[in-house]
């Protein structure tokens, strides 16, 4: 027994309280002394006891006050409800999450079998075409064939019967020794005999029985064996780093680098590239600044920008929408690099390169200090817009498209399109965020097809959605061809053009969906690009590429001939620094949005610099998309401001 007391935990189920004392409220009484009210705890067996208890099983152990010990406990239970509660939105919100992103994966599925099996349907299409095209041609072949050496057959045998009959008739008389058949038979037969000795028959074959099938099956097989691959990543925004000097502070008009490394659940890097990745710079006015990300194929992802003023910023880093570790960054933008702190390790990563990207230069913005051109009446009519996601609103505004009565605005990253008379009244938007047929993920060109159609370019969907008029949904094209579709055009057959970032290259379809041809590569040849973003048709059909890191502007064919190209890297007239918006006039000038000189320049067709539009009046800041409206007038997407401006354009 005196064991028993010697152990803290040997008591607490001798003194459990068993019930409530009557009528005294939340009094408690022993288990053992019946009528004795608990008003102690003990410490070592964690009960609640009595006084008796206490000179009895608990002598030695330590009590304490049972009301103080249950306020201490229903505090702690309190906190730990609190904890427990606060939870709730968090696991709320974490499972809705999931739902979204396990729909979306299921809704990604099922378009990527619709796409398959598309894909399959037309493949077979084509082999039956093929094959009917092959068998046609072995009818016409075989036919001709058959026709001429039937035809030489027939003179054969014909002159065979002739020979016989008169060989059979010439014989009868020479048998009969009557000299009256003989002199008929000479009159009458003779002639035809020599003549039928005499004649030229066709004895030789006047054509030959070669037939052979040539199948060269091999390598289509091999080409059907790799033929599409299912690309994805395990990476998770939660494991995801980034590094870089661009992460802590930059200087006013240099290029800033961040590495971004893609990780999975279990923080192992990916190998893999292919992973969705968005970056925005938010400067102090609460604005966007966009930047180039480079996919190293590797798991690893460069961002690239550039600043264009001091003060303190935010980058936010996101992965599949949602941010990485430390996202968003604070940024330190200073004047000059003497002003930075000592760059830290890793500031200068592995594969990191610098572009001159949306730099504003100092002097004049549109031209060399040597010579100025006279402009084009600087005249702005008005501009539409402030940073936001309501109508009238926009984040990160890109492509831009005129029909004859409206003036149609991507907005990129608030994944929609909105719609504007051309004196600017707002009159409708459309476009819901997803990653099905129909939603918007990164609207970043937009285009009215002659039937009233828009045709908008989905950078991170990769492909190109088609529109009726009033924003319903009709269908897509370039779905498994496309890598980064960045502007769309409409040519004067209809067809339409999506120039391609990734790929670095222009497709051409019909607005069904078939291919009907393509062009371009990675590099800086004439048929080359380097980021490609918009393009525009002349009124020969001729197709017009803004060339953005070869800083030059490329002239092709509707077939993807190259014609010409002008524009090298520079802040003087005819120069650029990163092209991006592109827009053809009635007479055949062209004019350029100049996104890193801020400025937009009017050439001539075979690319001699004519003019400029000034803008001197309310600046621009990291122009994109370009258009000309019914009724002859520049409207621009001014990005870096979060609006479209229209200027008046003497064409």
């Amino acid at each position: 027994m005196e064991a028993q007391q010697g152990s803290p935990d040997s008591s607490s189920e001798e003194c459990t309280v068993l019930e409530a004392l009557p009528g005294k409220g939340t009094g408690l009484i022993c288990a053992q002394h019946k009528g004795k009210v608990v008003a102690l705890y003990c410490l070592p067996c964690e009960s609640a006891v009595c006084e008796d208890c206490v000179v009895g099983q608990h002598m030695d152990h330590p009590t304490e006050s049972l009301e103080e010990i249950v306020d201490q406990q229903r505090t702690a239970l309190q906190e730990r409800l609190d904890a427990a509660t606060n939870r709730l939105p968090q696991i709320r919100e974490a499972a809705r999450s999931l739902r979204e992103i396990l729909q979306q994966l299921s809704v990604q599925k099922n378009s990527i079998e619709e796409d398959i099996h598309y894909s399959f349907s037309e493949l077979h299409k084509t082999l039956d075409t093929r094959k009917s095209v092959l068998l046609m041609e072995l009818e016409v072949t075989y036919g001709l064939k058959q026709k001429v050496l039937q035809a030489q057959l027939d003179t054969l045998l014909k002159e065979e019967v002739a020979i016989n009959s008169n060989c059979r008739i010439t014989g009868d008389a020479l048998d009969a020794e009557s000299e009256a058949a003989v002199l008929q038979t000479h009159k009458t037969v003779g002639e035809k005999l020599s003549a039928l000795a005499s004649q030229g028959l066709p004895l030789q074959p006047e054509e030959n029985d070669q037939l052979e099938l040539m199948m060269e099956v091999e390598g289509l097989r091999k080409s059907i064996h790799n033929l599409g691959a299912i690309i994805t990543t395990n990476a998770v925004a939660s494991q995801t780093e980034a590094a870089g000097e661009g992460l802590e502070q930059c200087v006013v008009g240099q290029p800033a680098s961040v590495i971004i490394t893609t990780k999975d659940k279990s923080g192992g890097v990916c190998k893999t590239g292919n992973a969705i990745i968005s970056a925005e710079v938010f400067t102090p006015n609460g604005s966007v600044t966009d930047g180039e990300i480079l996919d190293h194929k590797n798991g690893t992802y460069e961002f690239q920008y550039t600043l264009h003023k001091e003060g303190d910023f935010s980058l936010a880093l996101r992965l599949y929408d949602q941010h990485i570790k430390g996202s968003p960054f604070r940024l330190k933008v200073t004047s000059s690099p003497d002003d930075s702190p000592p760059t830290t390790s890793g500031a200068n990563s592995p594969g990191s390169r610098s572009r001159q990207k949306g730099v504003r230069r100092g002097g004049s913005l549109f031209s060399t200090p040597k010579k100025k051109v006279n402009p084009i009446e600087d005249d702005l009519i008005f501009r539409i817009g402030t940073k936001g996601r309501n109508k009238g609103e926009f984040t990160n505004l890109q492509g831009v498209a005129a029909s004859p009565e409206s003036i149609l605005i991507a907005d990129s990253n608030n994944q929609c399109v909105q719609i504007f008379s051309n004196q600017g009244e707002f009159q409708s938007r459309f476009g819901v965020r997803g990653r099905s047929p129909g939603q918007l993920q990164r609207p970043t060109g937009v285009a009215v097809h002659p039937n009233g159609d828009i045709i908008i370019a989905d950078y991170d969907n990769k492909w190109v959605s088609i529109f009726t008029s009033d924003g319903k949904y009709k269908a897509k094209l370039g779905s498994g061809r496309l890598m980064g579709p960045k502007g769309v055009s409409v040519d004067q057959n209809g067809h339409v053009i999506v120039v391609d970032n990734k790929a670095c290259m222009v497709f051409i379809f019909q607005p069904s969906g078939k291919l009907v041809t393509k062009f371009g590569s990675r590099g800086n040849g004439d048929k080359q690009f380097a980021g490609p973003h918009f393009a525009a048709v002349n009124n020969n059909n001729e197709i017009i590429v803004t060339d953005f890191h070869n800083h030059s502007v490329k002239v092709f064919s509707a077939e993807g001939e190259f014609l010409l190209k002008f524009g090298s890297n520079g802040e003087g007239n005819g120069q650029f620094n990163a092209p991006t918006g592109v827009a053809v006039d009635v007479n055949g000038n062209i004019i350029v949005a100049d996104w890193g000189n801020s400025r937009i320049q009017v050439f001539d067709g075979s690319g001699s610099f004519l003019s400029y539009i000034n803008t001197a009046a309310d600046p621009l800041y990291g122009p994109q998309g370009l258009a000309l409206t019914s009724d002859g007038h520049v409207v621009v997407a001014d990005s870096g401001n979060h609006c479209f401006k229209v200027y008046r354009y003497l064409q």
